[in-house]
C-alpha cells in the first residue's frame, strides 16, 4: 500500500527506534534481573527510544503537537495536529526477556485518529493503517478482523490490572462471566499489541480499563479500519479515555454485553 507523507514518516521512525530498542532488548538477558538494575537499563532503553521517535517526527513535522508517555505533552504551533506516541508498550515484557512489546504512534488531527503505526520489532511485523485506507501488515497484506460469529469459538484478549489499579475486581468478575462464553482469554502484556491482533483477526475480540491514550490511538484506528468496532466499556464512553471494547462486528453486540453486565 503507498502512504501518505506522514505514515512514511510515522513507519521510518518506528524502524529506526525499532533498531535501537533490538539493540537493548539483546542485553537484558546479560543483565541481573532486579529492579534496579534491569528496571534502569529498560527505562534507558525507553527513553532513547523516545528520543530517536521525537527527533525523526518533530524534524519531520516541526509544527505538530506532541504527547508521550516518557516525556509528556508540548503543543505545537499547529493546535489541530499532534503526535502520540508510545515508546515501548510492553515494558514488563521487555524487562524479563519476552519477545513481544512494540512501539506505538499515532497521527491525531482536530481530535480524531488519522493515522496510526503499531511496530513488533522484535518479530518485524509493522501495522499500520490511514483513516479511510485500510489496515496493512508490512506493505503486502490487508488486515481483516476474523469472520467468527460464535462466541464459543472466539478468543479473546484482555489485560489483568496489577500493582495499584483499581479495576482488578471488575476485570475479574469479567473473566467468571466471558470464560464459560468463549474458547480462551489471553494476557499477552502489550496494548497496542492486542489492538493490532485484533485488526489481524488473531484475536476476536479485546477489552480493558485504565489504559493511556498513547496505548489504545494507534491501535483503534487499525481495528475500525480492519473492518471491526470499538466502544468505550460503557456505552457512551470514548474509548481513546482508556476503558474499550474491541472485536469483530459479528461478535461485538454479545462480547459487550458480557462485559457490561457487571
Amino acid at each position: 500500500m503507498q502512504g501518505s507523507a506522514n505514515l512514511n514518516v510515522m513507519i521510518k521512525a518506528a524502524r529506526k527506534a525499532g533498531r535501537s530498542l533490538v539493540k537493548d532488548f539483546r542485553e537484558v538477558e546479560n543483565l541481573q534481573v532486579s529492579m534496579k538494575g534491569a528496571g534502569d537499563f529498560v527505562t534507558k532503553a525507553d527513553i532513547a527510544a523516545e528520543a530517536i521517535l521525537k527527533e525523526e517526527l518533530l524534524a519531520a513535522r516541526p509544527n505538530y503537537g506532541w504527547l508521550a508517555e516518557e516525556g509528556g505533552e508540548v503543543e505545537g504551533t499547529d493546535p489541530t495536529r499532534r503526535w502520540i506516541v508510545d515508546p515501548l508498550d510492553g515494558t514488563t515484557n521487555f524487562l524479563h526477556g519476552l519477545p513481544h512489546w512494540a512501539i506505538s504512534i499515532a497521527l491525531e488531527h482536530k481530535g480524531q485518529i488519522v493515522a496510526g503505526v503499531i511496530y513488533d520489532a522484535a518479530k518485524d511485523e509493522m501495522f499500520f493503517a490511514e483513516k479511510g485506507q485500510g489496515a496493512w501488515l508490512n506493505d503486502m497484506k490487508r488486515l481483516r478482523v476474523s469472520g467468527r460469529h460464535r462466541m464459543v469459538e472466539s478468543v479473546f484478549a484482555t489485560g489483568v490490572p496489577f500493582a495499584a489499579k483499581r479495576t482488578l475486581p471488575a476485570t475479574l468478575q469479567d473473566l467468571a462471566r466471558l470464560m464459560p462464553e468463549c474458547a480462551g482469554v489471553r494476557r499477552f502484556g502489550s496494548a497496542a499489541l492486542d489492538l493490532a491482533y485484533v485488526a489481524a483477526g488473531r484475536y476476536d475480540g479485546y477489552w480493558e480499563r485504565e489504559l493511556n491514550i498513547w496505548d489504545v490511538a494507534a491501535g483503534s484506528l487499525l481495528v475500525t479500519e480492519a473492518g471491526g468496532l470499538v466502544e468505550g466499556v460503557r456505552e457512551g464512553q470514548n474509548p481513546l479515555d482508556g476503558n474499550l471494547i474491541a472485536a469483530n462486528g459479528a461478535i461485538f453486540t454479545s462480547f459487550a454485553k458480557v462485559i457490561r453486565d457487571a
